[in-house]
């Protein structure tokens, strides 16, 4: 082979491995990453040591573990919920900001400010329902009233002097004082907290005298004797403590509040995604072990479709206006 010619073959074959080797390189740029290739962000909007937040955390490391990508919590409580709320709703839509959201932010919230910089389901792609649990009526053990009877007698004969608490106006703590406001006919003083676990404190403290709280934070302190339990919010008497009545049974009839927590997304996130999320998510509240830490807390592990927890949202914020509407409650 001549000289010109060998060097001829060589530039040929040198283009064609270079033309291959950036054919390999634009197909590596463009093919889509599998999900998740880096850490996820999982927002909740109440104080850390709280229900959501506690939740957040056991579903965080469960599905680290699953995908071997760390699920990082990130709490941004304050004002009802709305600021964490703002934050996951203006988050990239890629599937890497979560929101652990709950009732008050999706149900009450909605009805009970007038101007949110959000709309729930128009900036937000529901992904599951994780968990539900009612509201214990708990009081601190210096009040004499050991029954719901016996706590509105006393709030007739007081009137203004029994304070509950809550995490915020827009909580379902505040929606069921309200709501006791109003079928009992009494008159109880609503004071607001940056979270319920601060509220919860106070209520140990002999600081204010009622609550409805969650389950998770009440129910230790409750069977230790430090607060009194009077009754739970939902239809009927959870398992966990068979000896309490409801609200209903007790004299209100028509209370019940029962809360649920759930998982979305940034609007927007490609529906692989939030495939994905959503079958991991019923796979992980189907496992025994996360069933039993639920169940600990006073909270049932659920899962459901994106479209099942869309439509129920919807349904819920619609229940929830007319309880709000009846009950007045107001912004304060």
């Amino acid at each position: 082979m001549s000289c010109a010619v060998g060097i001829f073959v060589a530039t040929l074959i040198s283009g064609q491995a270079s033309a291959q080797t950036s054919a390999a390189t634009t197909k590596a740029r463009v093919a889509p990453q599998v999900y998740p290739s880096r850490p996820i962000r999982m927002i909740v909007p109440f104080s850390p040591g709280g229900t959501s937040d506690t939740l957040a955390r056991i579903l965080g490391q469960q599905l680290t573990a699953a995908w071997g990508q760390q699920v990082v919590v990130d709490s941004r409580p304050g004002a009802s919920g709305i600021i964490g709320t703002e934050v996951a709703a203006r988050a990239p839509a890629d599937g890497y900001t979560l929101m652990h959201g709950n009732l008050s932010q999706f149900a009450i919230n909605p009805s009970l400010f007038s101007k949110l910089s959000y709309e729930t389901l128009r900036d937000f792609a529901p992904v599951s329902l994780v968990g539900s649990a009612p509201q214990l009526l708990v009081v601190n053990p210096g009040i004499a009233s050991k029954s719901v009877a016996e706590l509105v007698q006393l709030a007739k004969a007081k009137p203004g002097t029994l304070n509950y608490g809550s995490g915020g106006a827009g909580t379902l703590a505040y929606l069921g004082g309200e709501m006791f406001r109003s079928l009992a006919g009494v008159n109880i003083v609503h004071v607001s907290y940056k979270g319920t676990v601060l509220a919860l404190n106070d209520l140990l403290a002999a600081q204010i005298q009622l609550m409805f709280s969650d389950m998770p934070i009440a129910l230790p302190h409750a069977k230790s004797g430090k607060l009194r339990a009077l009754a739970v919010t939902s239809v009927q008497r959870t398992p966990l403590m068979p000896e309490i009545a409801t609200v209903a049974e007790s004299g209100l009839a028509g209370y019940a509040l029962v809360n649920w927590w759930g998982i979305l997304a940034p609007r927007g996130v490609p529906q692989n995604i939030i495939s994905k999320l959503h079958a991991e998510i019923a796979r992980i509240h189907a496992l025994a072990e996360v069933k039993d830490r639920y169940a600990a807390l006073g909270v049932e592990a659920v899962s459901s479709t994106p479209e099942r927890f869309a439509e129920y949202i919807k349904s819920e914020a619609a229940r929830f206006s007319k309880l709000i509407k009846d009950a007045g409650a107001k912004v304060e």
